[in-house]
């Protein structure tokens, strides 16, 4: 399994994703916050990063004419728009959730429980994403 180039170089592209994203948060906020090591959201997407690279792989293993090509474009495909369209739009949903939960609390005395409101990408982060799978994907050798 650690041969297989096709698994290992998305991977690594997805690590190297979650970790520019801790280093861009860290950076931004002047203070560590390890779990964006594993929470979504946030500049790069991993999730574009690892199936982009995916679909490279393959590309360039199999050959852009192939069908498995084809088919890890299409699954790429649908992650993106899930990330960029879906998330993105469940995420403003859970904000405004949270400001009726704030204002009913504070009147009220209700329990207050907050939902995750950085679920989705903007589609800078998708891109962002896109490349740097595309750039590791590209610049992993593919051996036998």
């Amino acid at each position: 399994m650690l041969k297989n180039t096709a698994l290992i170089a998305p991977l690594a592209a997805w690590t190297i994703a979650q970790l520019l994203k801790f280093l861009l948060d860290a950076a931004a906020k002047r203070k560590p916050d390890f779990t964006r090591l594993v929470n979504p959201g946030g500049m790069p997407s991993s999730h574009s990063t690892l199936v982009s690279s995916m679909s490279v792989m393959m590309g360039r293993i199999y050959g852009w004419e192939s069908p498995l090509f084809a088919m890890a474009t299409v699954l790429s495909l649908i992650v993106l728009y899930d990330a960029a369209g879906v998330r993105r739009a469940a995420g403003r949903q859970a904000r405004v959730i949270n400001r009726i939960v704030e204002d009913i609390y504070k009147k009220r005395r209700l329990p207050e429980e907050r939902l995750r409101e950085l679920l989705g990408h903007t589609p800078l982060e998708v891109f962002a994403g896109v490349a740097l799978g595309a750039i590791v994907a590209f610049s992993w050798p593919i051996g036998q």
